[in-house]
């Protein structure tokens, strides 16, 4: 790029923007490490990934996450093709702009084919008289749609409600962009400079007939190795963030992979001599096989960087142990630590954990505070107005 004397600062500028990487234009981060952290005989899969960050000029801070833009499995969209009796070097065109890629690329590499949405189902439906989807399409049948669309993919639609009537440009054009994968980022830069490191599981189910894999998880877990890139950028996270000051509490909740970001939290207060306590809650199936980065964990509280460590492990007692049991276990311990201002955290499932641990802290505040149920929530309201109650839920 030619440089003008006239005015340096903004072609600078101009230069530094085109070799900014963002979502739009994702950095080739090599693979480091990619191993499984699960033992043997875990129904489990958890992928511990070290990515370079060299060159990039990317950084980030505890509680940011990494976005990954995957590509789809190369069986899902062979069987898309050979279903549909496509010519895999047609040339579609994928957007707006105008611009063209061989249909097999364009399935493997930018369209989202595993999702399905109630947009795509109503535009189908003009490429197709089958009567099921026509059915579905009613407005009375709105619940069935919703179920329908619930882990079900473009191939589930095209064999079940075709003959279609038409070519491969038109339904692609129906298909949104793929969207990038975000993963809690597992590291500290100051204590791993130029690297990344996730904590990844791999989503495997079978539905409807056929396995069912993770977009971005199953490729991380099958089809990638050291050696290889991924297309990356950093998400900020401005919602989940470690205290300014080293000597603040904290105390973290973060069962199976919601570990990642407890993992660099804890780097980063070890780098930095952080003199606040710190409380690990972690929790997962087996403490022999699912007790993820339990030698680092340990480590740390030796040397005094984990003040505290609960594990629980929901599989190896005849009544099942979550991590809100621990709280309430230690509801005393836990409650006059939030008495002197400590931050508490939460990562993981939002469905069922982060509901259980808020259910569970709202309790614990009401009994050991010896305060009535309304004046417990506000109590945690209260925390979360003050940034010292953060959820990273998923």
């Amino acid at each position: 790029m030619q440089i003008t004397l006239d005015n340096p600062k903004t072609a600078l500028k101009d230069k530094l923007l085109q070799t900014t990487f963002s979502r739009t234009n994702p950095f080739q981060a090599k693979i480091l490490k990619n191993i499984n952290i699960n033992g043997a005989g875990s129904s489990k899969e958890t992928r511990h990934i070290e990515l370079s960050l060299e060159g990039s000029g990317l950084s980030y801070v505890p509680g940011d996450a990494l976005g990954i833009v995957p590509s789809n499995d190369p069986e899902l969209v062979a069987s898309i093709l050979e279903g549909m009796h496509w010519d895999e070097d047609a040339v579609v065109t994928i957007n707006k702009q105008g611009e063209t890629l061989p249909l097999k690329e364009a399935l493997t590499t930018y369209f989202e084919i595993t999702l399905l949405s109630k947009k795509v189902l109503q535009q189908a439906a003009a490429f197709t008289e089958n009567e099921e989807l026509q059915k579905l399409l009613l407005v009375e049948n709105v619940t069935q749609l919703k179920e329908y669309c619930y882990g079900r993919d473009l191939l589930d639609m095209l064999r079940e409600f075709g003959p279609w009537n038409a070519a491969a440009q038109e339904i692609v054009s129906l298909l949104r962009k793929m969207t990038p994968r975000l993963y809690s980022i597992a590291s500290s830069i100051t204590a791993n400079p130029d690297e990344v490191h996730l904590t990844i599981g791999a989503v495997r189910f079978t539905a409807y007939g056929r396995v069912r894999k993770g977009v971005c998880s199953v490729l991380c877990a099958e089809r990638v190795k050291e050696g290889d890139t991924l297309p990356v950028f950093v998400q900020a996270n401005k919602h989940f963030y470690l205290p300014e000051s080293h000597e603040n509490d904290i105390i973290m909740v973060g069962p199976g992979t919601g570990i990642a970001p407890f993992r660099s939290f804890i780097q980063e207060r070890a780098v930095n001599n952080a003199t606040g306590r710190s409380w690990l809650f972690f929790g997962d199936q087996h403490a022999d096989s699912d007790y993820l980065y339990q030698d680092e964990l340990e480590k740390y509280q030796q040397d005094g960087v984990l003040t505290k460590l609960d594990a629980a492990f929901s599989r190896d007692t005849a009544q099942k142990v979550y991590v809100q049991h621990k709280i309430l276990e230690h509801s005393k311990e836990l409650f006059d630590w939030l008495e002197k201002g400590t931050y508490f955290y939460v990562c993981g499932d939002k469905e069922y954990m982060a509901k259980d641990v808020h259910e569970t802290l709202i309790n614990v505040i009401e009994k050991e505070g010896a305060m009535s149920r309304d004046a417990a929530e506000a109590y945690l309201k209260d925390m979360q107005k003050q940034g010292r109650y953060q959820r990273d839920v998923y």
